[in-house]
């Protein structure tokens, strides 16, 4: 074998062996991050999910588009991480908490599983469920501080990761002033999920966020306002009472 035929075969081994190690390492690299998305989500291969859904104000049997669009980002997470979902309506889903990871979308006027998840996990938020047209319709209170809508302009929604103990599955709440602003929280989930797991790993946060401008951008521009954990799950005085309103 000559010198050239010799560093042509040891140039392609080299250029082989490089190519497995890159594949090698990718590949390692892919798995450790759909390992922290299965464990973020609590979704590993192959296990079910829930999608709650409530039914649009007036019209039974249907779901608003802008929720459907939500239930459509939450589907591609989902599949991403090898697993399972089943889309319910709010009124008949009966399942306790914990035992499969649950996504519950729209607000506790007309999702009564998102009205009992407020009740019994965030007892420090309550949402004005006035049918009739104010200034104070569909705002937040959240401990102290209020957060008013203005329809196409600034609206708030929260999105939260709740769970009851270490081996149990997680719920995440997408809890809006408008059906638009559901969608919102779903699409900033899924672009930012990585960042959140690496601050909250698999413990539970609320954040309350702003949806900007939705008239001309859609769900797209969306603000954090602020880590609302602490005051959404602490009582203040009155909020079962405003809770059982929210709820009947």
């Amino acid at each position: 074998m000559t010198d050239d035929v010799r560093n042509i075969v040891l140039g392609v081994v080299a250029a082989g062996i490089s190519a497995a190690i890159g594949w090698l390492a990718r590949t390692h690299l892919w798995r450790r991050r759909l390992r922290r998305k299965q464990a973020f989500f609590g979704l590993p291969a192959n296990s079910e999910c829930v999608l709650v859904v409530n039914r649009e104000a007036g019209r039974d049997g249907s779901v608003h588009r802008f929720d459907v669009f939500a239930l459509l980002e939450l589907s591609a997470l989902v599949k991403g991480c090898g697993a399972h979902a089943q889309i319910i309506w709010h009124d008949i889903a009966q399942q306790g908490f914990g035992e499969r990871t649950e996504f519950c979308v729209g607000g506790p006027v007309s999702n009564r599983r998102m009205a009992a998840h407020l009740h019994s996990l965030l007892p420090g938020v309550t949402m004005n469920t006035d049918a009739e047209p104010g200034p104070d319709q569909g705002a937040f209170q959240i401990g102290s501080e209020r957060y008013r809508m203005e329809p196409g302009t600034t609206e708030y929604v929260l999105l939260a990761r709740l769970t009851s103990g270490q081996d149990t599955r997680p719920v995440f709440l997408f809890c809006g002033q408008r059906a638009i602003t559901n969608q919102a929280a779903t699409r900033y989930l899924a672009r930012h999920h990585e960042k959140l797991a690496r601050k909250h790993g698999t413990g539970s946060f609320v954040l309350l966020l702003k949806v900007v401008n939705s008239q001309a951008y859609g769900p797209d521009v969306v603000e954090l306002v602020a880590d609302v954990t602490r005051q959404a799950q602490t009582e203040l005085p009155g909020a079962r009472a405003s809770h059982r309103a929210a709820s009947a």
